[in-house]
């Protein structure tokens, strides 16, 4: 007796699944294609932009290492030896160091204060309700928008009426008003993105306003604490028209002072390489704060976006 072989009948009904054949992959849509290629257009623009950014840097810093006459004879060639007397030429001839010793003395008492005054001020406008909140919140959001030249002349005579023109001490303060719109700004934005559980768990136990901010909430802040502490050091360090408005006193002149008394002086004596190496003196700093603290600087600027 033989069997004949049949295959097994397909279930049907409507509980049971039915398998169904993949057929060929779809084609790339359009809007792949379209994404790709503003993928390359962007990045074109990027490397573009760094290339333009990054040039002018290495030249400054191949320039100030070359001697006077290099630097009119070959100015895109590299030096042909690496003249070191220049740079101490500019830290002792041009008293750049004092002039660097005034700029960190400055920009460090007015970076610190900011940053204690406005996160302390964020962290009150971020998380209490009460009445004028919203006023002095936009109260510090005007003082942004308010153009500093306009406030040169009456500013001029009140630290002069303080008896702080021409001091470290003064140009701090300055500083730090200066400073401190943009901050409070920043800083009240990312305070209200900290969780709030935190907090009421350290009041539960029976933690004081101003140790819950200090020890538990400053520390969570660190990102932005960071974030807009490179961007007040950058506005700060760069900073010409308030040094030159309110400290007129030569002993006490900032980097940006220096390095245009350093251009006046040295360029009528033909002073060039000494001039460069002055302005990668000044430079450095920066750069070095930047890429120390990029991470920090990047997680402080994506921290809002991501909760």
């Amino acid at each position: 007796m033989t069997t004949t072989e049949t295959d097994a009948p397909t279930p049907s009904g409507p509980d049971v699944p039915v398998a169904r054949t993949e057929g060929p992959a779809p084609k790339p849509s359009r809007r792949r294609r379209e994404g790709g290629i503003l993928n390359v257009f962007s990045h074109g623009v990027l490397i573009l932009w760094a290339i333009m950014v990054v040039m002018p840097l290495v030249w400054a810093v191949m320039t100030s290492f070359k001697d006077d006459r290099s630097i009119f004879s070959s100015p895109w060639a590299l030096p042909d030896a690496l003249h070191f007397d220049n740079w101490s030429r500019a830290w002792t001839q041009a008293n750049m160091s004092d002039y660097f010793l005034n700029t960190v003395l400055v920009v460090g008492g007015s970076l610190i204060g900011t940053l204690v005054l406005g996160s302390m001020a964020a962290y009150v406008l971020a998380r209490f309700d009460f009445p004028g909140n919203r006023f002095i919140y936009f109260l510090f959001i005007g003082g942004m928008s308010f153009p500093i030249m306009l406030a040169l002349v009456p500013l001029f005579y009140v630290v002069n009426n303080m008896g702080l023109l021409n001091t470290i001490h003064g140009l701090i303060l300055v500083y730090i008003a200066y400073s401190l719109p943009f901050t409070v700004f920043f800083l009240t934005a990312f305070f209200r993105t900290l969780p709030t559980s935190v907090a009421e768990a350290a009041f539960v136990d029976g933690a004081s306003h101003t140790r819950t901010f200090f020890q538990i909430m400053l520390p969570m802040a660190k990102p932005g604490l960071i974030s807009v502490g490179i961007f007040n050091f950058l506005g700060q360090w760069n900073q010409y028209m308030l040094p030159t408005v309110l400290n007129t006193d030569p002993d006490k002149h900032v980097l940006t002072q220096g390095l245009v008394q350093l251009a006046v002086s040295q360029g009528y004596k033909g002073d060039w390489s000494g001039l460069f190496a002055g302005l990668v003196m000044a430079m450095l700093p920066v750069l070095a704060a930047y890429i120390i603290f990029q991470r920090q600087v990047v997680a402080g600027l994506t921290a809002g976006a991501l909760k």
